[in-house]
């Protein structure tokens, strides 16, 4: 297993954000702050960590908790108290009382001289709904901290609430830059476990990327081997760290979670839904469907055509979710009983349907990076197009935007199988679909775990070509 992997974007930007502190060290404002969010379990901690032990700069590393532990002031204080700042055994001596206080007695003890860095992990846990924390944090920020060369580092796993932590109207507006952490991509996973392309990919919708179950993936072990492993383990990361996330982010939203559910056990649209979900109200579900969108859990999607359309789709926008919801949260009590091998085996008879569909959002994202390539040009929106009766499915539609789009760019079929390429009558599928939503002679790729035995389509896109964009 190699050690950390990946995130070189992540490190440059926060590496570049502690350049412009240290060139600016004496002038009036040389501070930085930057917001850090993404989903629990990402790896947010971890890339700060790794990015701290890179600079060896002094800082100071406090994660608030909640429901275990002391106060959180009073854990504060000792995170710096015991912290590499230089002056931080003043926060023995001086004990402050409230936030204004330790924020104000922190900018105190930074040093003038050379940068530091300051992270206050699990931010949405200080914050309330009177957005009190908010106001002291932003007086001491514009006070004292940016005042001194200093990166403030502000993490936090509730996506909405860190959106809304710099939205208009709130007190720290325009007060830090924004970065975004995701999954692992395919290619950090290959690197990390030693895959070729397409099983990387097979890792990725089962890890989703999420960091703490890549790292149980051993050098070279295929998929079938890794899923015996871990699922034999009722307390594997592959097991638990769904249940951990959806009791952290929805812990009484018990309407949200079964719509999650249905969700995840395939269903796509609203009525299938509904029905799934014990036949809730329609505006029940609507006001579930709101929320789990708002917190990036769930897609809600049209179809990407040259005509309007009503046809919303849904899809679990986090593959490990997706898998986990399909698979394991239905059947745990296996796992508990150390009947993992039913599990194993139902995953097995559904496993190339499931991967199927999973794979297109992963084929998408690739195209929209790798794009122009082939003599296929890029566009601005990479999506799907579907009819209500399925008569017509396209899986991957090119166009200049959506979901109305004044021009079809391309369109391709996504063929994800261990056997059997791209051949003549999938291209003949694709064209006639391609007919049925447009007259002019639109591009047709193919995108096969195995390549294409027809030449007559416009581009090809193997797993390998594919792993490329990353």
């Amino acid at each position: 297993m190699a050690g950390f992997v990946g995130r070189r974007r992540e490190l440059a930007l926060l590496s570049g954000l502690l350049d412009e502190v240290r060139g600016q060290t004496g002038g009036a404002r040389p501070g930085k702050c930057v917001i850090v969010r993404g989903r629990r379990r990402i790896g947010k901690s971890a890339l700060v960590e790794e990015f701290i032990e890179q600079q060896r700069v002094p800082s100071v590393f406090y994660t608030a908790e909640i429901g275990f532990g002391g106060e959180p002031l009073r854990e504060f204080n000792e995170a710096v108290r015991f912290s590499a700042l230089p002056d931080a055994p003043v926060f023995a001596e001086a004990e402050p009382g409230n936030w204004a206080a330790a924020l104000r007695l922190l900018g105190g003890v930074l040093p003038s001289d050379q940068p530091s860095i300051v992270v206050l992990d699990e931010l949405p846990y200080l914050m309330d709904p009177d957005g009190a924390f908010e106001s002291v944090l932003q007086r001491s920020w514009d006070r004292e901290l940016s005042r001194k060369p200093v990166l403030l580092v502000l993490v936090g796993s509730d996506i909405s609430m860190m959106e809304a932590l710099t939205s208009y109207g709130r007190p720290f507006h325009q007060r830090g830059t924004q970065l975004k952490v995701g999954p692992l991509n395919p290619a950090d996973i290959a690197t990390m476990a030693g895959l070729p392309a397409a099983q990387a990919f097979d890792a990725a919708l089962i890890t989703g990327g999420l960091p703490i179950i890549c790292a149980r993936w051993q050098h070279g072990e295929d998929t079938r081997t890794f899923l015996a492993r871990e699922l034999a383990n009722p307390m594997s990361p592959l097991v638990i760290s769904a249940q951990l996330s959806l009791a952290a982010e929805f812990p009484d939203q018990a309407q949200a979670q079964t719509v999650l559910s249905a969700i995840g056990s395939g269903e796509r649209t609203f009525t299938n839904i509904a029905r799934a979900a014990g036949g809730i109200a329609h505006s029940t579900l609507t006001r579930a469907a709101g929320l789990l969108i708002s917190k990036g859990v769930v897609a809600g999607e049209l179809p990407v055509s040259l005509s309007a359309s009503k046809e919303r789709r849904y899809r679990i926008t986090d593959s490990y979710l997706r898998f986990w919801l399909a698979f394991l949260g239905p059947h745990l009590a296996e796992v508990d009983r150390m009947r993992s091998d039913l599990t194993l085996a139902r995953i097995e008879r559904s496993w190339t349907d499931w991967r199927g569909r999973a794979v297109e959002p992963l084929v998408r994202e690739a195209l929209a990076r790798l794009l122009p390539a082939q003599g296929i040009p890029s566009a601005q929106v990479i999506g799907g197009y579907w009819t209500r009766s399925n008569d017509v499915e396209i899986d991957i539609v090119g166009a200049d935007r959506e979901p109305i789009a004044r021009q079809l760019l391309f369109l391709g079929s996504v063929k994800w199988l261990e056997t059997g390429q791209f051949d003549e009558h999938d291209l003949v599928e694709l064209q006639r679909h391609r007919d049925r939503i447009t007259a002019d002679p639109t591009p047709l790729i193919a995108v096969s775990r195995t390549g294409a035995s027809t030449t007559h389509a416009d581009a090809v896109f193997t797993p390998a070509d594919l792993i490329a964009a990353w």
